[in-house]
């Protein structure tokens, strides 16, 4: 398992295009990976669930991913959402 804390970027938060957009770039991985805010867990291959998660520009987010190349799987995550602009 590996993970690590970031911080949303996007003006709008993870809205649901940006979300859906997320969701689409989590789908190349066969690792599982999880979102996680004040102990509430979601899985990042369902929109429902990062929507529900309600994130925020500013919000601290642990990004965990489980499976294989777990540290370069999470490094390219990390990398999308502190990148995220729309």
């Amino acid at each position: 398992m590996a993970e690590k804390m970031v911080i949303i970027p996007n003006e709008m938060g993870m809205h649901s295009r940006a979300a859906a957009q997320f969701v689409a770039y989590a789908y190349k991985y066969d690792s599982n990976i999880s979102l996680i805010v004040d102990n509430k867990q979601a899985n990042a291959k369902s929109i429902l669930n990062i929507i529900m998660l309600g994130l925020k520009k500013g919000d601290e987010v642990l990004v965990r991913v489980e499976g294989g190349k777990e540290e370069e799987v999470l490094a390219d995550i990390l990398n999308y959402i502190e990148n995220m602009n729309d």
